[in-house]
């Protein structure tokens, strides 16, 4: 199921453009990633540097219906009619996930975060314990060493006590472990709505403004 959201028609870019890494993995969330590429990329006029595992592949074709993983496939289709079509390719940069020498995984490469949406347990393991044996968990390690913004998007459910332990290790290394666990208090009225207060959250994080519905104001009256 590949789930759409209607473009505004224009960007609503928020002050200077920055630079971001996503990472895309194997747990369910393909509406998560893809959504929080369209907020960066398309919406707020940042740079993207996109890496997607072997699994993360596979989780965009079963969930999204996407089997290549390029610009095309990956904005919204309304998005390919932009006159500003060109302007936005050239801020995403994809990554072959094979490519540990690739520029994001250089301690130089400088970025505003980097946010792994959605995490497979087997790359939360791997970010846990410094093992960049592929592009994503080592451009996650770097982040680390670095001292930017990790977050973790850990998608699954229970959580084991391995799990625990490796979001105990990410957070004290200075990771932000965010697992895809939506609120209900804003009574969402559709799929749409709870991909967007995940988004939304980690939009907050990474310290990019938006206007996704995400935030409790409180009861009036």
């Amino acid at each position: 199921m590949q789930v759409s959201h209607a473009h505004s028609g224009g960007q609503s870019h928020t002050g200077s453009p920055r630079r971001f890494v996503v990472g895309i993995s194997g747990a369910s969330g393909a509406a998560y990633s893809l959504r929080l590429l369209e907020q960066l990329l398309v919406v707020h006029g940042h740079e993207v540097h996109l890496v997607v595992t072997d699994y993360g592949k596979r989780l965009l074709a079963d969930e999204a219906g996407i089997t290549s993983v390029e610009f095309e496939t990956l904005v919204p289709a309304g998005i390919l009619a932009d006159p500003l079509i060109n302007d936005i390719r050239r801020r995403l940069v994809i990554h072959p996930n094979k490519d540990v020498g690739a520029l994001i995984a250089s301690g130089s490469f400088l970025h505003d975060g980097m946010a792994v949406m959605p995490c497979s347990s087997a790359s939360l393991a791997a970010i846990a314990t410094g093992a960049g044996s592929n592009l994503l968990t080592r451009a996650a390690m770097v982040t680390l060493k670095e001292r930017r913004r990790l977050i973790v998007c850990h998608r699954e459910t229970p959580l084991s006590h391995i799990d625990i332990e490796n979001y105990t290790r990410v957070s004290l290394a200075g990771g932000i472990i965010c697992p895809t666990n939506p609120g209900f208090y804003l009574h969402p009225k559709g799929i749409d709505e709870i991909v967007d207060f995940m988004v939304g959250k980690v939009l907050d994080l990474l310290g990019v403004e938006h206007r996704l519905k995400t935030r409790w104001e409180g009861r009036r009256g």
